[in-house]
């Protein structure tokens, strides 16, 4: 099985890099109500840790993640964790 680079998420939470297909601002109105309906259909994963959420992690596996982390931050790590992958 090959290595697959994870993605720190905050407070030691992590999700699979390659399963990732957006990491969107939770401010919006719109946001909130897609929030609102994976939590009731219970595809949502909370990994703020009670902390305000930042951003909105979409999963190709249809699952929202919930990250206490900005999405600038995240694209960072995002952008590391990949080119240390290209350097393998």
């Amino acid at each position: 099985m090959a290595w697959q680079p994870l993605l720190n998420v905050g407070f030691r939470n992590f999700v699979l890099s390659d399963k990732i297909i957006a990491v969107v601002s939770a401010d919006s109105a719109p946001m909130r109500r897609m929030v609102q309906k994976h939590r009731d259909a219970g595809e949502l994963i909370d990994a703020t840790q009670g902390r305000k959420t930042k951003c909105v992690i979409f999963m190709t596996t249809g699952a929202l993640v919930l990250s206490a982390v900005s999405q600038e931050t995240l694209a960072r790590r995002l952008a590391g964790a990949l080119a240390e992958g290209d350097e393998e």
